[in-house]
């Protein structure tokens, strides 16, 4: 058998080529210069928006429910400072009975432990100073600490002070002295030995 020349091969592959052109110009698939590389980056940029997208949406709905909870705080606040002043011209001791409103602080001061530091931190910054502090004083030390590291320096210093001027003006109570070992007790407690 004999081996077709090179000359007629090439002609059968170019003649291949033509008909896949045109094939392909009439289908409308013209090339668009894109490599699978193109692609691939292409893709991972459209999936990245994406991605993108979704976490401002996230971030949308923290900031819209954060805006909630500090109207309603203050809604609270506003109510309560309201309540002792109504107190105060009715002739009774502001705070005498423990209010809807202390417990809302103590519930908020639950709900701030739960949540991560940061997150915490960045809502918290948001809420009037007087807030702060209750909610503060109503925490465990730690997850306090915690949140006020995660604070602005300019949001926890704010905060500190605050709580420095509240503990000086109520002082805490004096706590029992117990006497050391070694120490002279008492008469009842020498009679218990």
């Amino acid at each position: 058998m004999a081996r077709p020349s090179l000359l007629l091969l090439t002609a059968g592959v170019t003649g291949l080529a033509v008909v896949a052109n045109a094939a392909t110009i009439a289908t409308g698939q013209q090339d668009t210069g894109q490599t699978r590389l193109g692609n691939a980056i292409t893709q991972d940029m459209s999936d990245r928006d994406v991605a993108a997208a979704r976490r401002k949406r996230g971030l949308d709905l923290r900031e819209q429910a954060a805006k909630a909870a500090s109207a309603r705080l203050a809604a609270d606040v506003e109510a309560r400072r309201k309540q002792d002043e109504a107190q105060l011209q009715a002739g009774t001791a502001p705070g005498a009975a423990p209010s809807p409103a202390d417990s809302q602080f103590d519930e908020l001061a639950r709900i701030y432990q739960a949540m991560k530091p940061k997150a915490a931190a960045m809502v918290f910054e948001q809420l009037d100073m007087e807030v702060q502090m209750k909610v503060a004083q109503r925490m465990r030390e730690r997850s306090t600490a915690m949140i006020m590291a995660a604070m602005t320096p300019k949001g926890a210093a704010a905060l500190s002070m605050a709580m420095a001027r509240r503990n000086a003006a109520h002082p805490p109570a004096p706590a029992a002295i117990r006497p050391q070992p070694g120490q002279a007790m008492g008469p009842a407690a020498t009679a218990r030995r």
